[in-house]
């Protein structure tokens, strides 16, 4: 439901993915995206995904190389950093449910209508999202299992982690792959014989949090009528306020826990320097199924980082999942963030090797070690730089655009898979004679296993040029 930083899914200014990305929302992006014309994709006939057939159309656009990461399920494998990390979430809110063998694929319905996505939503694009067709997606978020979790009702409180899929960019902190959890506790007015009643109740519970010594700067009111509304229709100022603080203490009280044990690794490591406490401070924002809404950012080893976003849980919402008499709070976390900063993990693709090296260093019944890099082989970087054609067909409203960065992200994954570091656009420009636009991209080539060849290397980036050629028109420099 709910992200650190606020989307932004316009063309030519930045793709709405990260695996910085907390859940609940769509999440802040680092680096830009671009669409342009060009030629259509190919089309199978089915796919199948556990065991299970569904019927290709022309939305269909997971490939084979996603497919194979389907069941990895790293959240829940025993001593796997991810599910250190999610256990040590966990283990801050006992009594909450926890969901974490919930099934990747879903319904459009499930993924975006139920979560009040609008039709022509950019999220929704097929430059973002896996779609197994036009009514299946591979889930872009844990919130695609909100509602139905709020309308089982089979908890006050819950935690869902899981993994998610989105179409994103090829660096050493995103992933097409990556893992959200997200928390919710409510409270049902059908307890209480009056809404101050329940107010009262929020803040005798808030007596129960872990207090802690923090400091914590957090010097705006608990809502805004135009930066941060209340809502007015559902939420009196006395229900919101007692909310908001529960949810902040409670996540203030998980915060301490993270950064202790990291703390303590950091330490036992040998890295002891002098440092400034802790801090926390609570900054304003804005997400779809929240309001009032913040992001939690923690001061650490001398900088600030975005940790997670929360807020009270949009009534709608909750509306549309039938239990119109609850109120509450939820909030959303990327446990690869997390897991990066606790372990000292350096490059996101780690998570998902097989190599004993890295597997053996963590273990769930011991404190906490930081990551011992073991040898980094060579990198190979090599450009690869078009001209876009200078016009294609003209695309109908509502329709996906015939090339977008993600396409160039998608076939490097297809062709080289993990032993691609990074890619980046190093350069463009449009040409004042022809109108043509040129693009340049540098593909950083790396393996986390051995030393690639020039051969494999040239081989790669070969094939890469050519998927370009045949798939989108372009004409290469």
């Amino acid at each position: 439901m709910i992200v650190a930083a606020k989307a932004r899914y316009t063309c030519l200014s930045a793709s709405a993915v990260s695996n910085s990305r907390h859940a609940f929302l769509l999440v802040k992006p680092t680096r830009h995206s671009r669409c342009f014309t060009s030629t259509g994709s190919s089309l199978q006939k089915s796919l199948s995904i556990d065991g299970k057939s569904y019927v290709s159309d022309e939305w269909t656009n997971v490939p084979s190389t996603i497919l194979a990461h389907y069941g990895r399920r790293l959240h829940v494998q025993p001593d796997h950093p991810l599910s250190i990390t999610r256990k040590l979430v966990e283990s801050r809110f006992p009594g909450f449910k926890n969901h974490n063998d919930l099934p990747p694929v879903v319904t459009v319905d499930q993924n975006f209508n139920s979560l009040g996505f609008t039709a022509d939503h950019p999220g929704r694009s097929k430059t973002d999202t896996y779609y197994v067709n036009k009514d299946t997606v591979l889930r872009t978020h844990t919130t695609a299992h909100e509602v139905d979790t709020f309308r089982a009702n089979l908890s006050n409180g819950y935690t869902i982690s899981a993994d998610v899929y989105r179409r994103d960019a090829v660096d050493r902190s995103h992933y097409p792959v990556f893992h959200q959890m997200e928390g919710a506790l409510t409270w049902d007015r059908n307890d209480f014989a009056s809404r101050e009643a329940l107010t009262q109740q929020i803040i005798a519970d808030l007596q129960s949090v872990p207090k802690h010594d923090l400091k914590v700067e957090d010097p705006n009111p608990a809502f805004h009528a135009e930066r941060n509304p209340l809502q007015t229709e559902f939420h009196t100022a006395a229900e919101a306020e007692a909310i908001a603080a529960h949810l902040k203490r409670s996540l203030e009280d998980m915060v301490v826990t993270i950064f202790a044990e990291a703390d303590r690794a950091l330490t036992a490591a040998g890295n002891d320097e002098a440092r400034e406490p802790i801090k926390v401070r609570w900054v304003e924002a804005f997400f779809p199924h929240t309001s009032p809404s913040w992001e939690m950012e923690v001061w650490w080893r001398g900088d600030w980082l975005e940790v997670l976003g929360c807020g009270v849980i949009d009534q709608p919402l909750l509306n549309r999942a039938d239990v119109s008499s609850r109120v509450g709070w939820a909030f959303g976390i990327g446990l690869e963030r997390i897991a990066m900063l606790l372990f000292g993990i350096p490059d996101i693709r780690l998570f998902w090797s097989h190599d004993q090296r890295f597997l053996s260093q963590f273990d769930a019944g011991k404190p906490i070690r930081r990551f011992q890099p073991f040898s980094k082989h060579p990198a190979a970087p090599r450009d690869v730089a078009f001209w876009l054609p200078a016009s294609g067909p003209v695309i109908a409203a509502g329709q996906q655009p015939i090339f977008h960065e993600n396409d160039l992200m998608e076939i490097v994954r297809d062709v080289a898979g993990d032993n691609v570091e990074d890619v980046v656009l190093i350069d463009s420009f449009k040409s004042p004679k022809t109108g043509k636009q040129s693009l340049c991209y540098r593909i950083t080539y790396r393996s986390l296993e051995k030393t690639l060849t020039g051969k494999e290397v040239m081989e790669f980036h070969d094939q890469i040029g050519r998927q370009l050629v045949s798939k989108f028109d372009v004409v290469l420099r």
